[in-house]
């Protein structure tokens, strides 16, 4: 074949390619469009990011829940509901992260998880995802509670602490101030039972429990003493303010302040004693405000008010910081998603509502003078005062141990199994010989 004739039957060919009609080009690029472009994303699937925690606050999240995906449609937000005990939510994910096969990618942490957590390697640092000007937002008790070894690895999402609740109708009659040592509270106690025909005068949680750690270091703050030093590991029990400070407990009950059934209070028996006038005064979280400002359900709605826990004239106040956040599970194969699930609850919008739909206080400064929080929670304000002079339990890895000692050796101070001196000498001894002194 020559030139001419191989010329010839390729415009040939040219031209019957021509004559392909356009609807058939045009139904062929639709077709690998949508084999190469749109089915791909079409079929793939939101990445799940997974957290634990109780039912009761399951349920609460869930709502928040449907519009965190609202917004962020490649994401599906799963939330396991764990037992409603604390102390069973914590034992599921420490059994998840030793098996070394956790399903779970966001860690919701009480305050007092994150040494243990952190000091195990099962979280991830979040320093170099938020900034110290982003950080300052928060209440700095919240931020300080979710660091160890001044790492940062939990973001706070609502707070808590410790606080006096007070009877502002009684104090009005008896004419009294509201208490600010631990002397004028024994006083104002003593007098207002004497006056008033009120039961008792100071209520506070002595079972033996996490409760009774929490509130014996604000007493502790109180009276200028320390629990654990967490830089040096020193501890304090066996000094004089720590004796002191249990004396000033055991005292509330020899002198018929307090009952000699407060040894096996828990918060809600003495909220319950509280709210029922049986008592002046209640040491107890926030918690407590909504449930006793309701008529329906309390004998003193509108007659008591907060501050902040008493204290030795040359000492300060103390409220134990308590409160959960989010951490990042060390084991997630989506630690960015999980860090978006972070963003999005600590925006003002989301705590802001979260609070008022729940009563919890939020982490974030700004909202303790928010309007509309402050129409619905008028304590707020007096809140925020409480929580700026927070306390932090001691923020190291054996955490768990060092508060079972001092809920053992408190617990036979106050029923009077040991003295003051012999409990606080064997507590201190004891911390000591588990933190390796």
């Amino acid at each position: 074949m020559n030139i001419n004739q191989q010329l010839g039957k390729l415009k040939r060919g040219i031209f019957r390619i021509k004559k392909i009609p356009r609807f058939l080009i045009l139904l062929i690029a639709t077709i690998a469009t949508i084999q190469f472009l749109i089915l791909p994303a079409l079929t793939q699937q939101p990445v799940k990011v997974q957290v634990l925690m109780s039912a009761l606050e399951a349920s609460q999240w869930q709502p928040f829940v449907e519009d965190f995906e609202e917004e962020n449609p490649d994401i599906n937000l799963e939330i396991r509901e764990g037992p409603r005990a604390t102390d069973a939510v914590e034992d599921l994910y420490s059994s998840a992260f030793l098996l070394g096969d956790s399903p779970f990618d966001l860690v919701y942490l009480d305050i007092v998880w994150v040494s243990k957590f952190a000091a195990a390697g099962w979280l991830m640092p979040l320093s170099d995802r938020i900034t110290e000007d982003e950080l300052s937002k928060f209440l700095q008790g919240d931020v300080n509670g979710g660091r160890y070894n001044g790492e940062l690895y939990r973001m706070p999402f609502r707070s808590d602490g410790g606080m006096l609740y007070y009877r502002t109708d009684l104090l009005e009659q008896g004419g009294y101030e509201p208490p600010e040592t631990f002397n004028e509270l024994m006083q104002i106690s003593q007098a207002l039972q004497q006056q008033t025909g009120v039961e008792w005068g100071y209520i506070w949680q002595g079972k033996q429990y996490e409760g009774l750690s929490a509130m014996f270091i604000e007493i502790l703050e109180g009276f200028g003493g320390f629990w654990v030093n967490p830089d040096t590991l020193a501890v304090g029990l066996d000094q004089p303010e720590a004796i002191e400070a249990v004396n000033f407990l055991l005292n509330t009950i020899e002198e018929g302040i307090s009952p000699p059934g407060v040894t096996t209070y828990t918060e809600e028996e003495t909220r319950l004693l509280f709210q029922n006038g049986k008592t002046v005064f209640l040491r107890n979280w926030p918690y407590v405000y909504d449930l006793a400002s309701q008529p329906e359900e309390s004998d003193i709605a509108g007659e008591f008010a907060i501050k902040p826990m008493v204290h030795q004239p040359s000492h300060s106040s103390g409220a134990c910081q308590g409160g959960w956040g989010l951490g990042i599970s060390k084991l997630t194969k989506h630690p960015d998603e999980a860090w978006k699930v972070i963003e999005f609850f600590n925006r003002p919008d989301v705590q802001k509502r979260f609070s008022l739909a729940t009563g919890y206080a939020p982490a974030l400064k700004s909202l303790y003078t928010d309007s509309e929080l402050v129409a619905k929670y008028s304590y707020f304000p007096q809140l925020l005062e409480v929580l700026e002079k927070a306390v932090l339990r001691p923020p190291i890895a054996q955490y768990a141990q060092t508060s079972d000692i001092l809920q053992r050796y408190l617990s036979a101070a106050i029923t009077k199994t040991m003295t003051p001196e012999q409990a606080m000498n064997r507590a201190a001894q004891e911390t000591r010989r588990l933190l390796g002194d």
